[in-house]
């Protein structure tokens, strides 16, 4: 997922999170993964760092071979594939303890998705529903 650039770093009207409490956001938003494809979910290490590599303007990475590209037959000597979700690069922008959450849960979905082998597009229209979806269960 992409971030628009903040040239002015961290703003001090924006929420900063301990990187523990940011960590059990991570955690919940994958548990929240419905079981039938948590299941399948195997050798991954998903982590937090703190800011994306120096120039980009990532919120979260997916490195690894997408699930439909494995076979017992060649997949068996890989190293585990890593989700990497950038914690201050979504704390930018977020307004809110509730907003670093939603785009927490946002981002670990739409990195889980690149590992199930969903695109962009489709990962798009997915998120868009979950927002709906969150939008109806908040009113």
């Amino acid at each position: 997922m992409n971030r628009r650039p903040n040239p002015f770093g961290r703003s001090p009207f924006r929420p900063a999170m301990d990187r523990a409490r940011f960590e059990s956001l991570v955690a919940a938003a994958l548990d929240e993964i419905p079981a039938k494809f948590r299941k399948l979910i195997e050798n991954v290490n998903v982590m937090v760092e703190e800011d994306c590599p120096p120039g980009t303007n990532l919120l979260g990475i997916y490195h690894g071979v997408p699930y439909p590209h494995r076979s017992p037959a060649s997949y068996g000597n890989y190293p585990p594939d890593v989700i990497v979700i950038y914690q201050r690069p979504i704390e930018s922008i977020s307004r809110s303890d509730e907003g670093i959450k939603d785009q927490v849960r946002d981002t670990v979905l739409h990195e889980v998705g690149h590992y199930f082998g969903l695109g962009e597009t489709e990962l798009r229209e997915i998120e868009r529903a979950v927002r709906e979806q969150r939008k109806g269960d908040k009113t």
